[in-house]
């Protein structure tokens, strides 16, 4: 069979792939499957790991690796990966990724610790920086012009129904065949997304991209400054010596400034400090440091609430949160469309202020409660106001830039989500006093959740704030720009937009315009 009926021969050129044909569906499945697995993994993880701790004998700092360390090396290799998608050609890493997240989640479901297990997940997190930006970029880069918004839309609609039935299959599999049946149901999903993609999807990759180099020293700088500090956060809590945590928290902060130091110097930089240089960028972005970390606290912990302080099961606590997802796939787009017609003040101060209210009624959420008269009207509530603000805040990512740079704005504000996420889970239990193993505790649960509660309506207020007073009432460029593309984020590890591939880079670098 010739290359191209395999889908091996590359195209960097032509008219591209029709939704319509045989083809163009392959390629969609593909990309879903491929998106939908990485969903999957984020969206059941947090519910199964109280039953992880007892299985396992871990302590609440060990649970708290589980997710981080995923998120580590997703966070810190993310810009890398789409950079080598552009580079070495998207389909080719996208299937590098697949495979990588299928071995990982294998080590994942056979792990006889939480030590094994988190290293595990710390290269899952490596499969996961390959395979999202390849995702989104193989539907951009593959199909005919005319049909990418549609294309783009239909990848979002599906991938949006596989979280929405994450809940009810991770839960089953928690209470049914076991915790590890998770991750280990990715080894089947990966090979069909492998098959599809060898024969049936197009190879692409950016020209421009061949003589760039990769800042690998960016990235483990990056990497080291996250975990020293999360070590820190987490080893405060988990027993810790002063003297280590100390220690690791300097050398995270150390390692932070070398960053920067770095990525000032060095020709090709990861993360191009000159894009801050945009004050709306900046201003979006501290947003979206303040709204995904209140998103990722009370995510992280709702299922412990639900499992350990009401005596829940799995499938109960893992679908609570269903209609958040539900009312994103409803509103996401309406909110998208609003933003275009009004601006991004409007919506960027309301959403995170109905999001704390939404927050604020989970401290009615306590051993007793009911779903229907407590918990439900909390997350709707706080779904709806998640709805309105999670569109509007990528639309004004990618329009605070020149559109050249777009996709490296997308790419950098997946990573400030994940990074807020990620520091979230390191530092809540210790600001509410959850430590050791007080997880196992209904009482001490009940009690950390609550003042957690408290804690996250305060960073979406801030959030909020941050709005009110540095976001324009109005950006003519937003006004102009496509609506944007939302997922649902009920995982606590998912992204606000999908980093697309990288916009070509001017040959001189200049400031920003301000919008």
């Amino acid at each position: 069979m010739s290359g191209d009926a395999k889908g091996g021969r590359e195209r960097d050129d032509g008219p591209g792939v029709r939704l319509s044909s045989a083809r163009g569906r392959w390629v969609l499945a593909c990309v879903v499957l491929a998106s939908g697995m990485a969903m999957l993994d984020g969206t059941v993880v947090t519910v199964a790991l109280p039953r992880m701790g007892r299985d396992l004998n871990a302590s609440l700092s060990g649970l708290q690796w589980v997710v981080n360390a995923y998120m580590l090396t997703l966070s810190a290799l993310l810009l890398l990966g789409g950079a080598l998608g552009d580079r070495i050609g998207r389909k080719r890493t996208l299937v590098i990724g697949v495979v990588w997240f299928a071995v990982a989640s294998a080590l994942c479901g056979i792990a006889p610790d939480d030590a094994t297990l988190i290293v595990a997940r710390a290269l899952q997190g490596v499969g996961g920086a390959l395979l999202t930006p390849g995702s989104l970029a193989l539907v951009r880069s593959t199909f005919h012009p005319d049909d990418q918004s549609r294309a783009v839309g239909a990848w979002s609609g599906l991938t949006g129904v596989a979280g929405a039935l994450g809940p009810f299959l991770g839960g089953w599999l928690i209470d049914g065949p076991g915790w590890r049946w998770i991750f280990l149901i990715n080894v089947p999903l990966a090979a069909v997304v492998i098959a599809i993609a060898v024969w049936h999807v197009p190879e692409s990759r950016d020209p421009e991209a061949a003589g760039q180099r990769f800042d690998l020293l960016g990235a483990c700088l990056g990497a080291l400054c996250l975990a020293g500090v999360s070590y820190a956060l987490i080893g405060a809590s988990g027993g810790l010596s002063a003297a280590a945590v100390t220690l690791s928290a300097a050398g995270g902060v150390l390692a932070g400034i070398v960053f920067v130091v770095v990525e000032r110097r060095t020709a090709a930089p990861m993360l191009p400090l000159s894009i801050f240089r945009s004050r709306l960028f900046s201003a979006t972005n501290a947003m979206t440091l303040c709204l995904y970390a209140a998103i990722g606290g009370i995510l992280f912990l709702l299922p412990v609430q639900l499992q350990t302080g009401l005596g829940w099961n799995a499938l109960e606590a893992g679908t609570a949160t269903l209609p958040i997802t539900v009312l994103m796939l409803l509103l996401s787009a309406r909110a998208g469309e609003l933003t275009r017609r009004v601006g991004p003040t409007l919506p960027l101060v309301t959403g995170p202020l109905v999001a704390a209210v939404g927050v604020l009624l989970m401290v009615r959420v306590r051993p007793g409660s009911s779903y229907v008269a407590d918990v439900l009207p909390a997350v709707v509530v706080l779904g709806v106001g998640m709805s309105l603000f999670v569109a509007p805040l990528t639309a004004t990512v990618l329009a605070s830039v020149d559109a050249t740079r777009a996709g490296l704005a997308s790419g950098v504000n997946n990573t400030a989500a994940r990074i807020a996420q990620f520091l979230v889970v390191a530092a809540l239990p210790l600001a509410v006093g959850l430590s050791g193993d007080a997880y196992t505790s209904a009482e001490a649960v009940n009690t950390s959740f609550h003042r957690a509660a408290f804690g996250c309506a305060g960073l979406f207020a801030l959030g909020s704030l941050t709005a009110a007073l540095l976001i324009r009432p109005v950006s003519p460029r937003l006004q102009d720009a496509p609506a944007p593309l939302c997922k649902s984020n009920m995982a606590a590890n998912c992204p606000p937009l999908e980093p697309g591939p990288r916009a070509p880079q001017p040959q001189r670098r200049t400031p920003d315009p301000e919008p």
